[in-house]
């Protein structure tokens, strides 16, 4: 194995020309603009604002402008955190997740509540309450901002977006406890529609902002939505924000190399719609590498059991017990697996050369990402040049470049 020769390796660039929001403050006002709120809300209401865990394009100056604008319409808004169990499912890490994100009371203008507790809404069957967190219940409206996209585990009309955010964010950890062992039992389609409706009934909902997030990682586009229209129009801005999210664009790969992954990336570290490791998809790649995890994810690795190697220094970041909380919660023993680890980068690349059968650096077919939410560059193997004709959206930058360790048998990145 270790007389393979490794394949050398092009920097590619895909070009994407999809639309974005140039002015996104100018955005939120346009959107917030067009919902009528100030017929709603009344001088001193209370208005809990939702902030995830994920690191969504902008969403500083998302909620900071939110924050702004029902400022000028005399409420009084402050930030809860709806991200479910993560932050290690305590109020304490869930504000450390949103100050990683840059989201503090300085930063966005007002207060922010973090709690756990949860008051119920009513049961959509026996043993599936919709839970809502106590200070969210307590407020005089709900605005519920998030990004739209598809989901990591399943496939529906909806799925990564304002509903699931009600229902599990916004359901703290009981509440993604709960909903997760439901969409075991009975799929996510046919449980959030029930549920969904006990909540806006209930719940003092006011509005939503939906994100698009394109290719380039910024804000594609947005849409303020009244509660009403949360179920009518999610599958239409998931059909969207499929339309313009970014993917790798080659198949049969023997090995993809990924940087970084993450709970700030994704929900399951790397989004597996990205890598093809999600029921009824089929994987880009006979091997994932994962080689670090990223500071924002305060080690929980949920998703590492979907890479087929790791490294012992991205295992030296885990934090155990946020991982089974996490894995507990969304009813998941394999995201949380620990895959082949290997002492470096070196011998995960061998390893899963010598697996892989690849006789000769020419027939090695390896891409190298950041990360799976950052794929405008990449680094591409020798075979892997002609598949790169094919697509006129591709441009080779620069290249051949020779794989290069350091003393402790890691990746150098090669030059931009």
């Amino acid at each position: 194995m270790n007389d393979f020769l490794l394949p050398r390796m092009y920097r590619i660039r895909q070009e994407f020309h999809f639309p974005s929001e140039a002015d996104v403050p100018a955005a939120v006002r346009r959107e917030l603009g067009g919902l009528g709120l100030g017929a709603a809300i009344r001088a001193g209401d209370t208005i809990a604002v939702t902030a995830g865990s994920r690191g969504i394009a902008d969403i500083r100056a998302v909620l900071t402008t939110v924050v702004e604008e029902l400022l000028k319409l005399g409420a009084r808004p402050f930030i809860v955190p709806a991200m479910g169990s993560h932050g290690g499912a305590t109020a304490r890490g869930q504000l450390d997740a949103l100050q990683l994100l840059g989201i503090t009371e300085a930063t966005v203008g007002c207060p922010i509540r973090s709690a756990m507790e949860t008051i119920s809404l009513g049961e959509v069957e026996p043993g599936v309450p919709v839970l809502l967190d106590r200070n969210a219940a307590e407020a005089d409206h709900i605005a519920v901002i998030n990004r739209v996209k598809p989901h990591t585990r399943f496939t529906a009309p909806a799925e990564s977006g304002l509903v699931k955010m009600c229902l599990i964010g916004l359901g703290k950890a009981e509440g993604a406890r709960v909903f997760h062992r439901a969409i075991d039992r009975h799929g996510w389609r046919n449980i959030s529609g029930p549920a969904f409706s006990i909540f806006a009934e209930k719940a003092p909902l006011l509005f939503g902002l939906a994100l698009l997030e394109n290719a380039d990682k910024k804000i594609g586009a947005m849409m303020g939505l009244l509660p009403s229209q949360f179920t009518s129009e999610e599958p239409k801005l998931l059909s969207r924000a499929l339309s313009i999210m970014a993917f790798v664009p080659f198949r049969d790969i023997d090995l993809l190399i990924v940087d970084e992954m993450g709970k700030d990336i994704s929900g399951t570290g790397m989004d597996t719609n990205v890598t093809g490791r999600k029921d009824g998809l089929s994987s880009i790649a006979r091997h994932v590498f994962v080689r670090d995890l990223t500071t924002g994810s305060g080690g929980n690795a949920l998703g590492i059991g979907l890479a087929d190697f790791t490294t012992r220094r991205l295992v030296d970041k885990i934090d155990y017990e946020a991982l089974y909380v996490n894995a507990r919660t969304a009813y998941r023993t394999d995201a949380c697996k620990i895959p082949m680890v290997l002492e470096s980068d070196r011998d995960a690349i061998m390893t899963s050369a010598a697996m892989a059968g690849a006789d000769n650096p020419d027939s090695f077919r390896v891409v190298w990402i950041k990360n799976t939410l950052e794929l405008g560059e990449m680094l591409v193997s020798d075979a892997l040049l002609d598949d790169t004709k094919e697509h006129s959206s591709l441009k080779v930058l620069n290249g051949p470049h020779e794989i290069k360790f350091d003393s402790n048998g890691n990746l150098i990145p090669a030059s931009p």
